[in-house]
């Protein structure tokens, strides 16, 4: 188990490797050299879907997580 003294929120950091740093790279790029309109706005729709959808589960896990801690910490303090 992690050092106590350790930061509780360190496994929240969100550590890109190289590759998946430049595949966002290159989506991005073409994203921003496309010249379609139809399909830019499906694109922005199916994000924003994707973007509420995966905001909600991660406002839940991270809210599971939480309470999970809560009464492993509370478990660990009485004699």
């Amino acid at each position: 188990m992690k050092n106590a003294s350790s930061n509780n929120f360190d496994w929240m950091v969100v550590e890109q490797s190289l590759e998946e740093e430049l595949r966002l790279e290159r989506n991005i790029r073409f994203i921003e050299d496309s010249n379609n309109v139809d399909v830019l706005s499906q694109l922005c729709v199916s994000l924003m879907r994707t973007q509420a959808h995966q905001s909600k589960l991660l406002k839940q896990a991270v809210g599971h997580i939480a309470l999970l801690e809560a009464v492993f910490f509370d478990a660990t303090q009485k004699p």
